[in-house]
């Protein structure tokens, strides 16, 4: 059975039985923050737990790294969107230990690009369109650099209301236990 088969025949139970209702909330985050975290598989479920969050505490954007490559990019996007029209008030940037960011190796992602049959003009034609991938594929040197980075451009961003907190952790993949490395409480006390 293939991963479609299996997702909708799971999914045809789960609507019958009705086991959505104990999920049931709106699009507002009760806890009134948005975080920013990777997409690590071993978060799904333990970032969460770990933060003490339940379904409709938070909006939780994903992505490689929880790094923000650009300011205007669909990252900031959200979060903007998060703060002015969701009603969330605070940002969380939640990195991890044994990021695969760390130390990656974008020409060794960009050769294998090439070897799924990418065409090589594509590679010319995005960096005459003035597009770097190595840049984009980049990751960090350490996690607290890829947090620390993260939280410097959202509160930087000329869109986001100044006194908005904008926290930086760490969480370990394996225990749960996180680590305030960037305190937006005593950030906005120092302005």
């Amino acid at each position: 059975m293939s991963n479609v088969d299996q997702i909708l025949t799971h999914n045809q139970a789960f609507v019958e039985n009705k086991e959505y209702e104990s999920y049931l909330t709106d699009k507002y985050p009760d806890k009134k923050m948005v975080i920013l975290t990777c997409m690590d598989t071993r978060l799904v479920e333990l970032l969460p737990k770990a933060m003490n969050l339940r379904n409709g505490d938070a909006k939780i954007i994903k992505n490689a790294g929880a790094i923000i490559t650009h300011p205007f990019g669909n990252i900031m996007r959200s979060i903007l969107v998060a703060i002015h029209a969701l009603e969330a008030e605070e940002v969380f940037v939640v990195g991890h230990y044994e990021c695969g960011m760390v130390g990656i190796n974008a020409q060794k992602i960009v050769e294998k690009i090439k070897l799924s049959g990418v065409q090589p003009h594509t590679m010319s034609t995005l960096a005459n369109a003035g597009i770097d991938v190595l840049r984009w594929l980049e990751g960090f040197n350490s996690v607290r650099e890829g947090v620390d980075t993260s939280v410097d451009i959202i509160r930087k961003h000329p869109l986001m209301p100044p006194a908005t907190l904008v926290h930086g952790m760490i969480i370990h993949p394996r225990t749960g236990k996180l680590e305030l490395v960037n305190d937006g409480y005593a950030y906005n006390q120092s302005l």
